[in-house]
């Protein structure tokens, strides 16, 4: 048996199963990609443009098992924060905060967005445009339609990328970006740039990777276009009382009740003084539980919300915009 082996092996006759299984995966993706090309060709797509970009998209195996596996470890949010927000985060946020000033104060001006969020969210998203991910997008996306768990979302997603590439904003070789296909130092998703992308510059590019005012001004974009306010913050810590009803806790719409109705139920600064005696209404969340850390969030909340469902995340953004205010 040993000797077969040694032989099959020699003669190069020997495949694994692995290899096996990638092979047939691989042509499986090959005709994926022939009815992908068909369907860009019939959405309006030239047929010229298609057959130059399909034959640089490959199957990409880890972007699939990257999908498959993602972490379900839970940590606490404190010890999210500390790797979400570092010191060292903090400071570079304040540095380039100053190093923009001009610019984020006009964007901010102009769409109604705290330049100090806008700086929150560019440092959470890609580290200050250091982290954009090297996946190329078109592979990507279609390696993860093909796998079929969420086709439809992915395949959405492919159709608006080619739309991307169609209009110039990146060329094919430096269209890259993480497994997901989150783009640039924003980390749209493509319909999320087709929706709110700008060219503030008036290049004729919407150049989320290397433009600093486009950079700012689509993140300002999304914020304005999904409710921000720029005449309120995000939320602040609370405390509650023993009998506090914790029903009461949650994003729903109904959920979401004047300060006044939060200070009838017991809910109080996280020094335990009164509630502020103004007309905004908030919602209780308790990211890690009632044992954990409490807040009351606004509205602007509500909105970061809608770039990532993560509460987590949501509060990593709104700490990091409190840090730069403090300048520290």
């Amino acid at each position: 048996m040993h000797k077969l082996w040694s032989v099959l092996l020699c003669a190069g006759l020997f495949i694994s199963p692995v290899f096996a299984q990638q092979t047939d995966e691989q042509q499986e993706f090959e005709q994926y990609k022939s009815e992908l090309k068909s369907d860009a060709i019939d959405a309006g797509f030239g047929r010229q443009f298609v057959e130059n970009v399909f034959a640089t998209i490959y199957y990409r195996a880890t972007v699939v098992k990257a999908d498959k596996n993602q972490p379900e470890t839970r940590i606490t949010l404190d010890k999210y924060l500390k790797t979400r927000v570092p010191d060292w985060k903090v400071k570079q946020a304040v540095t380039l905060m100053q190093e923009h000033q001009a610019l984020l104060i006009r964007i901010g001006k102009e769409y109604g967005v705290q330049p100090r969020f806008i700086v929150a969210l560019w440092g959470n998203e890609s580290n200050f445009g250091r982290i954009q991910g090297s996946y190329p997008v078109l592979s990507a996306l279609a390696s993860l339609a093909f796998e079929g768990r969420r086709e439809a979302l992915f395949k959405k997603q492919f159709m608006a990328a080619l739309t991307i590439l169609q209009e110039g904003h990146i060329v094919l070789k430096d269209f890259n970006g993480s497994w997901a296909g989150a783009m640039g130092q924003s980390q749209f998703i493509p319909t999320s740039f087709l929706q709110y992308a700008v060219d503030y510059d008036g290049d004729g590019r919407k150049d989320i990777w290397g433009t600093p005012a486009d950079v700012f001004a689509s993140i300002a974009n999304f914020l304005a276009s999904e409710g921000w306010q720029d005449n309120q913050t995000w939320g602040r810590q609370v405390s509650v009382n023993s009998d506090f009803d914790y029903s009461l806790a949650g994003l729903e719409r109904a959920k979401f009740k004047p300060l006044s109705f939060w200070q009838s139920q017991g809910v109080r600064r996280f020094n335990g003084k009164d509630l502020p005696n103004v007309d905004i209404n908030a919602s209780l969340i308790m990211p890690d539980g009632k044992n954990g850390r409490i807040y009351l969030v606004y509205q602007n909340f509500h909105t970061l919300m809608k770039w990532n469902r993560s509460s987590y995340f949501g509060v990593s953004v709104s700490y990091l915009s409190q840090r730069i205010r403090q300048g520290e």
